[in-house]
């Protein structure tokens, strides 16, 4: 089998890369290495199964020749976080929405077996039970939600319309080893884990209660190989830990200090998915307990030693525009 996973060097892609080579698979990246880095692939450098294309996804005749004999497709790419959504929502269509349509068209040129698209957890917004299913109310609340359920929206359309086989996954708050170390202010395991090096309290949001479906990285890779191998297609399905844990109870399995900093808008207290859906269909659940996850993480925690180390007036100047826009 041959597969092409765009931003194979980031956070979850390099995961999924490890796990395609581990199954035997023939793998291609495609990244531009503006979220993603290179080293997080150097421990396969001399895999001869695997080919790094230094490649954007905006740029579709660039692209297209990697997509030529390729079975599978898991598409990663794309641009993360809130605040610089808020600020330059134009790089967030064009990498999220119009590389999307780049990576579905020439999918459907290649005639491959399965495409599965990286959804987001966010595309619910706040939503109004949990655990949340798939059949929740989109209600999108700053442009990295909006672009990526847009990215998805085409994918399911082109299924629909063009029978382009495909699946979707909405990931609820990944975490684990190579997440990203990027100067933007964004996912809370970034940011306390480079406090920890550093001797600095971990600034929890609001009271530190609200709960987040944090779900390690190896089992989203499970769930994407799960979904690219069954005969299921022109579906979506949930993807989390079968839990939901505090911010408070992260703290205390990292061990540290806290501080606290003013609770944002747009933000659910809480994020858990209902994963009756993909438990039934695809027949996967979360292996991976979130004391296990953190462990691991803590044993790799040198990883984060180059990351900014935030603090609340250095974290209130970067969310200004988050308040700005988002707190009417």
């Amino acid at each position: 089998m041959i597969s092409l996973v765009t931003g194979g060097c980031g956070f979850i892609g390099s995961h999924m890369v490890d796990r395609l080579l581990a199954e035997g698979h023939e793998v291609r990246v495609i990244d531009n290495w503006t979220t993603g880095r290179p080293e997080n692939l150097d421990h396969q450098k001399d895999n001869k199964d695997l080919k790094i294309y230094h490649m954007d996804i905006r740029k579709k005749e660039e692209i297209e020749p990697v997509f030529q004999d390729v079975d599978y497709i898991f598409h990663f790419a794309a641009l993360a976080d809130i605040v610089p959504s808020i600020q330059r929502p134009h790089d967030y269509y064009s990498s999220n929405v119009l590389g999307t349509f780049n990576v579905v068209e020439c999918a459907k040129n290649a005639g491959i077996k399965k495409l599965v698209y990286a959804a987001s957890s966010s595309c619910y917004g706040m939503p109004d039970e949990f655990p949340t299913r798939e059949t929740a109310e989109i209600r999108p609340q700053y442009p990295y939600a909006l672009t990526k359920r847009l990215g998805e929206e085409t994918v399911l359309h082109w299924g629909q319309v063009y029978g382009l086989p495909v699946v979707t996954l909405r990931l609820f708050n990944v975490y684990g080893t190579r997440s990203r170390t990027s100067g933007t202010y964004g996912a809370v395991f970034g940011v306390f884990l480079a406090q920890k090096l550093a001797g600095k309290p971990f600034t929890v949001v609001g009271d530190g209660n609200q709960t987040r479906d944090f779900t390690y990285v190896t089992d989203i890779a499970d769930a994407f190989y799960t979904a690219a191998v069954s005969d299921v297609v022109q579906d979506t399905f949930n993807v989390g830990s079968g839990g939901t844990y505090s911010v408070n109870r992260l703290c205390e399995l990292l061990g540290g200090e806290m501080t606290h900093i003013p609770k944002r808008p747009g933000e659910p207290d809480c994020t858990f998915a209902d994963t009756t859906k993909i438990e039934n269909i695809l027949g996967w659940k979360a292996k991976v307990t979130f004391e296990e996850g953190v462990q691991k993480v803590l044993d790799n925690i040198d990883y984060w030693r180059k990351a900014p180390v935030w603090t609340p007036d250095s974290i209130g100047a970067a969310t200004q525009d988050w308040f700005k826009y988002l707190g009417s």
